[in-house]
């Protein structure tokens, strides 16, 4: 019984469960990890990621809100354009460890 309740414990409230299967389904996109690998390498403005991905902008651009959403990009005011990276070091953690895990 004591090796259930130490399963138990490890295990997040609801919430907190559903919020991590939520973040792992903004991963599920290949054009939102995409996005995500090029602020990875450097700091982007819109066109620049839409050039890229061979994309149109407003397209970029809807992935970037939902990334932003998800606080896995954030979008830093420069004159009329925006320059986005990712949020912080967890985010790029989170892809290498992905990578890592796949090319094992």
């Amino acid at each position: 019984m004591k090796k259930s309740l130490q399963i138990r414990d490890k295990i997040s409230d609801d919430k907190t469960i559903n919020d991590l299967a939520d973040l792992f389904k903004v991963f599920a996109d290949a054009t939102r990890t995409k996005i995500m690998i090029c602020l990875e390498v450097k700091d982007m403005y819109v066109g620049e990621l839409a050039e890229i991905l061979g994309m149109s902008i407003s397209a970029v651009s809807h992935q970037l809100r939902v990334l932003r959403s998800a606080k896995l990009v954030r979008g830093t005011k420069e004159g009329k354009e925006v320059k986005y990276s990712l949020d912080d070091n967890h985010v790029a953690m989170i892809i290498e460890c992905g990578l890592s895990h796949i090319n094992e």
